[in-house]
């Protein structure tokens, strides 16, 4: 197979016109008539993207409207992995070739749009606005009068052209178009961020919880060397460990909560342990009376008597006859009264 595809491409390469160069790549262009995407110099010698980017958008491009193009959605479909996948994406969204929104549907689903622009630049080049259609007005239109114009003096030394030479007439410049003001339409790359909750504070802070907290704060970094926290984050973490403390939270289990499973590097870890301790508080721990089952209703039961006439057991409130004996003594009783 090697062979015939060496033999075809030297002999395209002969077919070549004009001088060759001596070094260097020559491209051999063969007009594409389906099956392809177009791609600009913009996008495929971008000094600021990788390889790797370039590559993932030239394959987001050429995939059809709708398909997903999520980090797992391409890796199931090429064979670069997650890590290298999200690295490119992150690219493109920062020069803004992508954007990646989430959108609440009518059904009350949350999906992820993706929009991919081919040349983000244009989208920042002012455009003009056309101008509006104006309305006529209803009714009979009713011709507006033509004023004449007045006839231009004829200049002084005006030779007349002679009839066999045709006078070029000059096309008069367009007048100037009003421009809209420049709007950006390529959207930052990050959405706004949602202010930060606040962090946890103790219903009292008692100074044995306050030098408890501390304590369990200045040794984190035997426990993680990434860990170092200054003095002053110190001072603002103490009242959320000492929440946690007040929650009869155990030190060694908050010590786990904020060492376990480090980001690598750690670049700010104060802001990792304010989120830590804010987002996983945990509830207080319920009391007695919460763990104790519910009492269940009870339900009045009727007694037995034993009847005192046929010595029969029935259930009634109070002593008596039962009902056969009821309806059996009822007739002879009527009779004799």
């Amino acid at each position: 197979m090697d062979t015939p595809q060496n033999t075809a491409l030297m002999r395209a390469l002969t077919e070549l016109p004009g001088p060759l160069p001596a070094r260097g790549v020559i491209h051999i262009a063969i007009r594409h008539t389906d099956r392809f995407t177009v791609v600009g110099n913009d996008l495929a010698q971008h000094p600021g993207l990788s390889t790797a980017a370039v590559g993932f958008a030239v394959r987001i491009q050429s995939l059809p409207q709708g398909t997903e193009v999520g980090v797992k959605a391409l890796a199931a479909r090429f064979p670069e992995g997650e890590k290298l996948i999200a690295a490119a994406l992150r690219e493109l969204e920062a020069h803004g070739y992508l954007q990646r929104a989430r959108t609440r549907l009518p059904n009350g689903r949350i999906v992820t749009r993706t929009v991919f622009c081919n040349q983000p630049a244009a989208l920042l080049r002012p455009r003009a606005v056309a101008p509006l259609p104006q309305r006529r007005p209803a009714g009979p239109q009713i011709p507006a009068p033509q004023i004449p114009e007045p006839e231009p003096p004829a200049p002084e030394a005006a030779a007349p052209a002679p009839p066999d030479v045709q006078q070029e007439q000059v096309p008069e410049a367009p007048a100037p178009q009003d421009h809209a003001p420049f709007v950006a339409l390529v959207p930052p790359p990050t959405a706004p961020r949602q202010p930060s909750p606040p962090l946890p504070q103790p219903r009292e802070l008692t100074a044995e919880l306050d030098r408890a907290a501390t304590a369990l704060l200045s040794d984190l970094r035997r426990h993680a060397h990434q860990l170092v926290l200054s003095e002053n984050d110190i001072r603002q973490l103490a009242p959320a460990v000492a929440a946690w403390l007040e929650r009869d939270t155990h030190p060694d289990t908050i010590r786990h909560t904020l060492t376990n499973d480090l980001p690598q590097p750690l670049r700010h870890p104060a802001k990792l342990l304010k989120h830590r301790l804010t987002v996983l508080l945990p509830p207080p721990l319920p009391g007695a009376d919460h763990l104790a089952a519910p009492a269940r209703p009870r339900i009045a039961v009727t007694p037995f008597q034993t009847c005192d006439g046929c010595e029969r057991a029935f259930r009634a409130p109070t002593p008596g006859h039962c009902r056969d004996c009821r309806n059996a003594h009822g007739p002879a009783q009527a009779a004799a009264a």
